[in-house]
């Protein structure tokens, strides 16, 4: 016997739920934000209206404009870091060299659960300059004198708040891509090998074109989430030293509550929301243009 089809109406009240999630959590934010950026607002019930006063300074702001580059440098090394590594291991844990695969799945799975807040704490601890595992493991070595503050370091610091990043999700995008991978008909990797086609070869010609939507959703992921990092960052440097980790999203914070500027906070985070929209949608028109030129 055939189920009943259900109604239109149970299906617009099952859908009515997470679209009014949807836009009490996202679409409301954005518009209060919009709204508040027209005014010079300090908090509390009294606001001025000035315009486009705060997007103009918005535009002529260095500090603002050096947190966005330090955002897609955080996309760019996040990518090779989160989405390329994962790649790596997923073809690392589909040969038949190695055992106990669901382990692996599990192990490298489990940063991801872990709160960002919590694992910025950890690599704190890593890079302390006195009990740090960093400094210690290079004594140990016998090289002193490469220890230092690291996180004092200017030149560094992006580098090394970017690794907490790649560590905590890189078994994130290992679980989507061998979710993926596994889709794949062994038989078609089969002839490969027989073909003699080596590891590398099998990795870049035969599974990475099989599995390019995937992968193209993980860049997505994986850039939408760099160009709203926060959390780890906050705890490690707070943007420090001399705004040399700042980042939009921390510099939206720190206007914001710090300085008690909503007015031009809400102004950074219509900024944010729109440079964010631009670089990933610029990602996905080079996606598109590279898939072109394939089909071509």
């Amino acid at each position: 016997m055939l189920s009943k089809r259900p109604k239109a109406s149970t299906i617009i009240a099952y859908l009515a739920i997470p679209l009014l999630l949807y836009i009490f959590a996202v679409f409301i934010p954005l518009v209060t934000s919009l709204f508040y950026s027209f005014f010079e607002w300090k908090g509390g019930p009294n606001k001025t209206f000035i315009g486009v006063t705060n997007y103009k300074t918005l535009l002529n702001d260095d500090v603002f404009w050096l947190s966005f580059g330090h955002n897609i440098y955080l996309v760019l090394i996040c990518l090779i870091g989160q989405v390329g590594l994962a790649f790596i291991f997923v073809m690392i844990i589909n040969t038949r060299f190695v055992r106990l695969k669901g382990v692996h799945r599990t192990f490298g799975f489990f940063p991801s659960t872990v709160s960002a807040v919590s694992i910025g704490f950890i690599w704190t601890m890593i890079y302390d300059s006195r009990r740090g595992m960093l400094n210690w493991a290079l004594t140990q070595m016998g090289m002193e004198d490469k220890t230092q503050v690291w996180l004092n370091n200017s030149e560094l610091v992006m580098t090394l708040v970017s690794i907490p990043l790649i560590w905590q999700y890189i078994g994130y995008y290992m679980i989507i891509l061998l979710s993926a991978t596994s889709a794949i008909d062994k038989e078609i990797l089969e002839s490969a090998e027989l073909d003699g086609a080596s590891s590398f070869q099998k990795a870049i010609h035969v599974v990475l074109p099989m599995i390019k939507n995937t992968v193209a959703v993980c860049i997505v992921l994986c850039v939408s989430g760099n160009m709203k990092a926060f959390d780890n960052i906050y705890v490690m440097t707070s943007g420090g030293p001399h705004n040399a980790s700042m980042v939009m999203a921390m510099y939206g914070y720190q206007i914001s509550f710090a300085q008690q500027n909503m007015g031009y906070g809400s102004a950074i985070s219509v900024g944010i929301f729109v440079l964010g929209i631009a670089v990933v949608g610029g990602m996905q028109l080079i996606q598109r243009w590279i898939s072109r030129d394939e089909v071509g």
